[in-house]
């Protein structure tokens, strides 16, 4: 299996790989915007302050999700000693923060019409806040401790600590009172959300995806270019 792992034949795949992402990433970003701002209807409660959302939601499951892969990729790495798992991870980490740090600030600029403030200590949230407290954790673990094989039983600690806080953050609507509504997509049972709102939705959610995937394949590359640079066969 380690075999696969060799920085040069990884690098040959990635490398090629962000400018087709980016053609990718200019197509869905292009229908999703024209959809949310052009051809979504307003609500007839928070008229056009809803298009936020579609900036809003997909940036929290898209931070939400790169964090929970972090904690699989760090325990699997740690478990199996498979050190470009870590690498994996380091790599994701800093795309996960830009979009958290995107669901709290489009948050509170939606919460101000909405709630009449920028800002309230609401479960969600401050669960959100923690998560970003979480990823601040996580990459500092890694900038301290980069040249220590501490660092592989550090970051995946955090991870499990912080992977706690993403359901408290998923079911933190039906578990207290907060002034968030209850999910309007649903999985196994059907959306309230109707599709003319759903369907830019999740085309900016695939272009918010696209975007995490190029950040992750620039960070990734440098990371093993600097491998490479130091004379390492595998990783």
């Amino acid at each position: 299996m380690f075999k696969y792992f060799e920085p040069n034949k990884i690098f040959l795949i990635t490398s090629r790989a962000p400018k087709y992402v980016l053609f990718l990433l200019v197509i869905f970003l292009s229908i999703g915007l024209i959809e949310a701002l052009v051809f979504s209807p307003e609500d007839y409660k928070q008229g056009h302050s809803v298009r936020i959302m579609y900036v809003h939601v997909p940036a929290a499951w898209i931070t939400l999700g790169i964090f929970s892969v972090i904690t699989f990729l760090s325990l699997t790495g740690y478990i199996f000693k498979i050190r470009n798992f870590f690498l994996i991870s380091k790599s994701l980490a800093p795309s996960g923060l830009v979009f958290n740090i995107i669901a709290l600030v489009t948050g509170s600029i939606w919460g101000k019409p909405t709630w009449g403030t920028w800002w309230v200590w609401d479960a969600r949230i401050t669960s959100m806040l923690i998560l970003f407290l979480f990823y601040i954790l996580y990459l500092v673990a890694w900038r301290i401790y980069e040249k220590d094989d501490k660092v592989f039983k550090v970051t995946s600690i955090i991870t499990i600590l912080g992977i706690v806080n993403v359901p408290i953050i998923k079911y933190s609507v039906d578990w207290w009172n907060t002034l968030h509504q209850p999910a309007s997509i649903s999985i196994l049972s059907k959306s309230s959300i109707h599709t003319s709102m759903l369907f830019p939705l999740l085309i900016m959610t695939a272009a918010f995806a696209l975007f995490s995937l190029l950040i992750f394949l620039m960070k990734y590359n440098t990371e093993l270019i600097k491998i490479k640079n130091k004379g390492l066969d595998r990783l």
